[in-house]
């Protein structure tokens, strides 16, 4: 009867995930979906906690504090991080989830229990240290790069495609000889198995440049979800297998889609830089020419006054400024003067699949006039002025007519085609690909320089005295 139980909580919670992602595949139904998550993840810990066979008064105490103490840091975490920090939190997190994988992996081979003996439970043990692995240190350099504390260059090592085969290959045959082994030899070839993962994470994400880092987080929620169920598999834990059969899929789906937008390979982006070459040094590359002219909100305000379409392009320097709400107040002074506002939101703007969608979500911008790229690129030459506000590499000309740069090839939104192109950044510096844009010298663009939240206030403010 606790059996039959267990499976329908589980099978509830199932749905509750399901409902999760399908409620967060828009942003009208986004808040429903985190709820309907929320409520899965209840009902699978309560139901987990129940079902334990066994337990004593001190391990269930061990069990309750772990779940308390857990719960306050997610809480405080989640609580105190900014959404410019968003992107390496979720880093984080999936380094937490590939971390467990290895811990309760080691932790299920040394007390086995019902699965002594058997060499199917050993496969499981080692498949899901070895993604766990690739999971946890691979999450951590994503982390690291996104944080700023370390380049976010790629890293192509001469052979580096050999020495990814090569630590295949002697994960591969680490795992089988842990699996012939036993006692202390087999913990050996373990933690060896271990060892050439965490490498091969490293060194994955490691050459993976700056440009690609939104991927770069996608792939890794869905390693986190496969994590998850090969852990499912070894604990014969069913829930563990569906949760993360859907996470690792939606991850994997996720991160094809956004690689088209980019003009990738998703197999350039899970191996590495694979079939990538080193971009050409900037003293080999044309350098753009031309007059960098800068303009000052007053002015600006006088050109917004008079235009009647308007395309407003967010990226990360928005976030970093925290000029979501400030530009959502502009855009409702410029909607009350009866022009045409709209968002144009390129697949990787930001550090995070969506981060743009979120933060524009939070300043309380109507949903419908924010749209996708492909849904807007062909307005541009239509457009009266385009703002863009704290963007680089996602309106980079170059993408089209530099062959010799990283991000030759990226689908990026053509913004130089509108009358007027305005760049609010704080300085002329290269973004996050660290490629010099074209578009700071051409004719029709103006730079409005200095903080993005203090810029567009006062663009407010101008706007608000042209109509007094």
């Amino acid at each position: 009867m606790e059996h039959v139980l267990l499976t329908i909580a589980y099978l509830a919670s199932s749905i509750f995930f399901i409902l999760a992602l399908r409620g967060l595949s828009g942003q009208e139904t986004a808040r429903v979906g985190n709820v309907y998550g929320m409520i899965g993840m209840a009902l699978a810990t309560l139901a987990t906690f129940l079902a334990i066979k066994g337990g004593t008064p001190v391990s269930y105490t061990l069990l309750f504090a772990s779940l308390v103490i857990g719960g306050v840091i997610g809480g405080v975490m989640a609580a105190r991080v900014a959404m410019t920090a968003m992107p390496e939190m979720v880093a984080l997190l999936h380094s937490f989830v590939g971390a467990a994988a290895v811990l309760v992996g080691f932790a299920s081979y040394l007390n086995p229990g019902a699965h002594a003996g058997s060499a199917i439970f050993v496969v499981e043990v080692g498949v899901d240290i070895a993604i766990g692995a690739i999971t946890f240190t691979g999450s951590v350099v994503a982390f690291l790069k996104l944080n700023g504390r370390v380049s976010g260059k790629p890293l192509l090592l001469p052979a580096r495609h050999w020495f990814n085969l090569a630590m295949l290959i002697g994960t591969v045959v680490t795992c089988v000889l842990f699996a012939k082994s036993e006692g202390a030899m087999a913990l050996v070839w373990l933690g060896a198995m271990t060892a050439i993962s965490g490498v091969m994470g490293v060194h994955l994400v490691a050459a993976i440049g700056g440009a690609d880092m939104p991927v770069v987080v996608s792939m890794l929620n869905s390693y986190s979800g496969w994590t998850a169920a090969a852990a499912g598999f070894m604990l014969g834990n069913d829930l563990l297998i569906i949760t993360g059969a859907l996470v690792g899929s939606s991850g994997a789906i996720l991160s094809y889609i956004m690689c088209r937008a980019m003009n990738r390979s998703i197999w350039n982006v899970i191996f590495g830089g694979f079939g990538a070459t080193p971009a050409a040094s900037k003293g080999g590359a044309a350098q753009p020419q031309g007059e960098v002219i800068a303009i000052d909100s007053e002015n600006l305000a006088g050109e917004l006054s008079v235009a009647k379409e308007v395309i407003i392009v967010p990226g990360y320097g928005m976030a970093v400024a925290r000029a979501q709400h400030a530009v959502h107040e502009l855009t409702s002074v410029l909607r009350g003067r009866g022009t045409n506002v709209r968002f144009g939101i390129h697949p990787v703007a930001g550090r995070l699949p969506g981060h743009m969608n979120v933060l524009l979500a939070e300043a309380n911008v109507p949903y419908d006039i924010v749209l996708e790229m492909d849904e807007i690129n062909d307005d541009f030459d239509k457009t009266d002025v385009v703002l863009i506000i704290g963007a680089n590499d996602i309106v980079n000309p170059g993408a089209e007519t530099d062959a010799s740069s990283p991000i030759y090839g990226m689908p990026v939104l053509k913004v130089w085609k509108a009358k007027r192109c305005v760049m609010s950044k704080r300085s002329r510096a290269a973004g996050y690909a660290g490629v010099d844009n074209p578009l700071f010298y051409m004719e029709n663009n103006r730079m409005l320089f200095g903080d993005a939240r203090e810029k567009v206030s006062e663009l407010v403010a101008a706007l608000k005295a042209f109509g007094a």
